[in-house]
């Protein structure tokens, strides 16, 4: 279900229900990083609350699902609506910057993300250990989720994400800098651009 925006609100809001998961994501781009989050999945949470604390957004998030079988589609799940979400807080982007990029250290690993919110979706995630592919962060984070996760949210916020892990030997490491990194530039791409207002950051006039 969604909410429409009040008038110059950057806000978003999607519920999904599905028979594996109940997401409720809430989002606002001009927040102070004011964060809530309970997926059911500790290490994701984490995760997410770095993202939204990170990136300036005020945002809430509420899911439940079959986590008894595995984490899989509560943590993807929650990607898709908060991505939705995301999409509808951008609006028409009029005045925003468009392009965010950043650079993340964290101990022994560094993580970079780029990110066009141009409307068209892709996401390349290059550099991630294969030898962790089996590992899992925490009771029920599989490593491997975090192409799920950073896939879901460019395809439905219609954006275009890459996400590199230039070096790093810790999972945790790795995974906590590239959330921040993807946070970092998602808030750098949002932010009014003030020489621009009111344009929209197309040589077609739309995004």
């Amino acid at each position: 279900m969604d909410s429409g925006q009040g008038a110059g609100a950057r806000t978003g809001r999607i519920e999904r229900i599905t028979k594996e998961s109940s997401v409720l994501v809430e989002l606002d781009l001009d927040g102070t990083g004011q964060v809530e989050v309970d997926t059911t999945v500790p290490f994701y949470d984490h995760m997410l609350h770095s993202l939204g604390t990170h990136a300036g957004f005020d945002l809430t998030v509420r899911a439940s699902g079959d986590v008894h079988i595995d984490a899989h589609h509560t943590v993807e799940d929650t990607a898709i609506v908060l991505g939705q979400a995301f999409r509808q807080a951008l609006g028409d982007k009029k005045g925003i910057r468009r392009f965010g990029d950043a650079w993340i250290p964290m101990d022994e690993t560094l993580a970079h993300a780029a990110v066009d919110v141009s409307g068209r979706s892709y996401c390349v995630l290059t550099g991630e250990p294969e030898q962790y592919n089996t590992f899992t962060i925490g009771n029920n984070y599989p490593f491997v989720l975090n192409r799920h996760v950073f896939e879901s949210l460019a395809f439905h916020a219609q954006i275009n994400l890459h996400v590199r892990v230039v070096h790093g030997r810790d999972p945790h490491h790795i995974t906590e800098a590239q959330y921040k990194a993807i946070a970092r530039a998602l808030r750098a791409a949002t932010e009014p651009d003030p020489r621009f207002a009111g344009v929209v950051p197309s040589t077609k006039g739309a995004l």
